[in-house]
């Protein structure tokens, strides 16, 4: 194990922080040891004298995080993970108009249950969106189209079984469309988008957990806003219930479906690009 103090930092999303610095100071206020993270997000000090201490992660654009921790006699511990928080002045919201999803780095993930114990995962390739940005922010909107045939799990018996009329019946519903009508804020970087997913012919209110994570610019000169999305939804909601029951009465396939939407906007409309 590292001597000292270490921290794994990370944002709400799983990446790792860069530029992070973790400082140590003991009961009187004093400093005891700094560490700077690395570009993996770890921070470890030196060895320290036993004792309490507080931790302080401070990285720019996040939010600082504060911990009170024991340094046993060996002079070694750990913070574990420490997920920190976007603050408002390091993502400053995009700015009102249009927004175009760029679907070569963007990615939409559904997930589910296979035998009660795995997940299997497939993305779908081909889509198009806009974010409309209002002010005030809170009457959002956006809406996207979703290509059914383009659903892959990486295995085409699987992916012609999802196609059929078991489960998509991608001849008669070819597209996916969901619709936001408004954005209410949770805190300084989340936010739950008001919607509607239309599938396989079923509409039903859909809210997304929806994470902020910043504006800038891009290499082709153009502002891009990214986002991180999730939701979960029951299949049996949009008819699509088709299942086989196994010894003990586990289903093949789980009823509900995780949504993952990894999303770059590009303000106004996507210019044409190379691939990077």
């Amino acid at each position: 194990m590292t001597e000292g103090l270490t921290a794994r930092l990370r944002s709400k999303d799983g990446w790792a922080v860069r530029g992070a610095v973790l400082t140590v100071t003991d009961l009187t206020g004093q400093q005891a040891a700094r560490a700077d993270g690395d570009n993996d997000g770890l921070a470890a000090t030196g060895p320290l004298p036993p004792g309490m201490y507080t931790a302080i992660v401070m990285a720019p654009g996040f939010e600082p995080s504060a911990r009170t921790v024991m340094i046993p006699a060996s002079g070694s511990a750990t913070l574990g993970t420490v997920t920190l928080s976007r603050s408002a002045v390091g993502a400053p919201l995009p700015p009102p108009g249009k927004w175009t999803v760029d679907p070569v780095h963007s990615a939409v993930t559904l997930t589910a249950r296979h035998l009660g114990m795995a997940s299997i995962s497939g993305t779908i390739g081909e889509f198009s969106a806009t974010i409309e940005i209002a002010e005030p922010v809170e009457e959002s909107t956006v809406r996207a189209v979703l290509k059914a045939d383009s659903l892959s799990t990486g295995s085409k018996m699987r992916d012609d079984h999802l196609r059929s009329a078991d489960f998509m019946d991608v001849s008669r519903f070819p597209e996916i469309g969901y619709e936001g009508t408004s954005v209410t804020p949770v805190d300084g970087e989340r936010w739950t988008v008001e919607g509607t997913l239309t599938l396989h012919g079923e509409s039903r209110s859909v809210p997304l957990d929806l994470i902020y994570l910043g504006t800038g610019p891009d290499p082709w000169g153009g502002t891009r806003a990214a986002f991180r999305a999730t939701t979960e939804l029951k299949r049996e909601d949009f008819s699509v219930s088709w299942n086989e029951s196994l010894p003990g009465g586990i289903a093949m396939i789980g009823s509900v479906v995780q949504i993952t939407l990894d999303v770059e906007a590009v303000q106004g409309d996507l210019p044409p690009m190379p691939d990077a």
